[in-house]
């Protein structure tokens, strides 16, 4: 249902009162969101679809990559193009709310004419919207809603549990939700979301008798339709994150067994069936192309934004391809129209949430203020100021990547830090106070240990290699985790097409060629052994938040990103 011309001044007079100002560009702006949330209904069965949203409870900001190669067969594909090659791949005009929304082109200047982006009282308000026009439509959640926040760190999850409820979530998968240890996800499964919310997961199973954790699948009739939804969790949970939060459940991609699963809803006469998937895309690519009578898979992980559907032919028909991005920025929109039990078309949007042009949803915004009142004080605490852009998307480095790494080296009296390559984190614009929220919207995991390790030149290269491989090995299947570790005081070169264990050259410290078999002190964060749980370290929010501190103003540099070999002209990067 859209706007119509009454509704949308109401909503332009509530985010005027809020402090919201319209110049032109901004007038341009709200013409043109406007024109996004106009939504008709098409068909008789309808998904919604949000996934990554890393408990970001409130607006902000986030900038879109500047650096998503592709390599192998997926060199120039979606969904690694980035700036001007993703717009012209998917017709979307330079300049427009839909740009600023899908790219990082003129981030900063964009992001003061069009506002903030999310928050769950706004996307409550969208959600709502589209729910009037389409009677039975379903809102999937894709995972890693619980995590991501100080907020949802304090309160193991619950302020999100209960948000996601709220939004009227009806199905979800997971994969840091899992981090919280496994007993937790099961106790909300069987407590507060039961006969509210569904947790499916068809490759989550047991370790001694291979028995299912979660229900692979559930089914529903919307409209007089069946329809099923599968679950599929991030498969390699037990080797991107410490395996003691999960110690008796394994994962995996199981290909054969979401055959056999899709085999059999399609057997009990489900008309439409999509898989909720926290793969990654590149991985949900693949899927596609090797299984059959999916119509569509409903992607996370990656936290790409991809305005359209990617259709891959399998031996079956074709699958449709999505995600929805990440931080509550995106909700996707997919509509089938069936008919004698056949789908007959499709229309898929990709809606930002734009918080200045959607009035927020009072309940939702009640409960968030009732679960942010125990931790305000701490969250408000101005840290620092930054005088740049501080993000963190990207394959290889980002500002506030960088921010974190130069704590670690000057805390730690260590020559060369690494960060973990997590896609989640918000972004700051010049000017802005740096508060502990921010920091911890970098940093809230459950195993946040610093630490302090000595290395050989090898074992360096080693692991750099390793989390290389994971990056960019063509086969999309053995692609295991984030981006590229983030890399603090060491300079090197990286050849994303070249073979395992060829990847990583010329690595310097300081200029010097590192010493193969010299040791080096290596500060880091985010260890997943036992040992390292064992053995504590300082939270890494604490460190930073000390570093920051004592800084006062951050003196934003360009990150330290290795020098790219081999990529010439490649879609994938600005």
């Amino acid at each position: 249902m859209g706007m119509n011309r009454r509704e949308f001044l109401q909503i332009m007079a509530i985010a005027t009162a809020g402090g919201f100002v319209l110049n032109s560009e901004e007038s341009y702006a709200a013409s043109d969101a406007s024109r996004m949330y106009d939504l008709p209904r098409r068909g008789n069965v309808s998904f919604m679809h949000i996934t990554d949203s890393h408990a970001q409870l409130y607006p902000i900001h986030f900038r879109e990559p500047a650096i998503n190669l592709g390599v192998g067969a997926m060199s120039g594909q979606a969904p690694h193009l980035v700036g001007n090659a993703l717009l012209k791949r998917f017709g979307i005009k330079p300049g427009t709310a839909q740009a600023h929304a899908f790219t990082s082109l003129n981030f900063i200047e964009a992001a003061k004419s069009y506002g903030k982006v999310g928050g769950f009282a706004h996307l409550a308000t969208l959600v709502k919207q589209i729910r009037a026009s389409r009677p039975g439509a379903l809102l999937l959640d894709g995972g890693d809603t619980w995590q991501g926040s100080g907020q949802a760190l304090w309160s193991n999850g619950q302020d999100m549990i209960e948000a996601c409820l709220e939004l009227g979530v009806d199905v979800m998968t997971m994969h840091f939700e899992c981090m919280y240890g496994a007993q937790r996800i099961k106790d909300a499964e069987e407590g507060i979301l039961k006969g509210k919310m569904d947790v499916v997961a068809h490759n989550v199973k047991t370790t001694d008798f291979g028995d299912p954790v979660f229900k692979p699948y559930v089914m529903k009739e919307m409209n007089g339709v069946p329809v099923a939804i599968i679950g599929q969790a991030f498969p390699y949970s037990t080797i991107a994150n410490p395996r003691y939060f999960v110690p008796d459940w394994s994962y995996g991609i199981q290909e054969e067994n979401l055959q056999a699963t899709i085999d059999e809803v399609r057997k009990k006469g489900a008309q439409v069936v999509v898989l909720l998937s926290h793969n990654g895309m590149d991985v949900d690519l693949k899927l596609a192309s090797r299984v059959s009578g999916l119509d569509a898979i409903l992607g996370g992980h990656t936290h790409d934004g991809i305005p359209a559907p990617i259709p891959v032919k399998n031996r079956g028909g074709t699958t449709l391809v999505t995600n929805a991005g990440s931080n509550g920025k995106f909700l996707g929109v997919l509509d089938f129209d069936v008919k004698a039990g056949k789908i007959t078309s499709f229309h898929y949007k990709l809606l930002p949430v734009f918080s200045n042009l959607l009035a927020a949803d009072p309940s939702m915004t009640a409960l968030m203020q009732r679960h942010r009142a125990p931790y305000a004080d701490k969250l408000n605490e101005k840290l620092a100021t930054t005088d740049g852009l501080l993000y963190r998307r990207g394959n290889f480095n980002g500002s506030f990547d960088q921010v974190i790494l130069d704590a670690l080296m000057k805390e730690k009296d260590a020559p060369i830090a690494f960060s973990p390559g997590f896609r989640w984190g918000t972004s700051l614009l010049p000017g802005s106070a740096i508060t502990m929220e921010d920091v911890l919207n970098q940093t809230a995991i459950t195993y946040p240990y610093s630490t302090l390790t000595e290395m050989t030149g090898a074992q360096i290269k080693n692991v750099l290699e390793d989390v290389g491989d994971n990056l960019f090995n063509p086969d999309p299947y053995y692609q295991q985790g984030g981006d590229m570790v983030r890399v603090g005081g060491l300079q090197y070169t990286c050849e994303p097409n070249a073979k395992m264990g060829q990847r990583i050259q010329d690595m310097r410290l300081n200029g010097e060629l590192l010493d193969a078999s010299k040791t080096y002190k290596v500060a880091g964060w985010a260890p997943v052994s036992e040992a390292a749980r064992d053995k504590g370290g300082e939270p890494i929010w604490d460190l930073v938040a000390r570093h920051l501190r004592n800084e006062k103003v951050v003196k934003v540099s360009t990150p330290n990103v290795p020098k790219l070999k081999g990529v010439a002209g490649n879609p994938g990067m600005v």
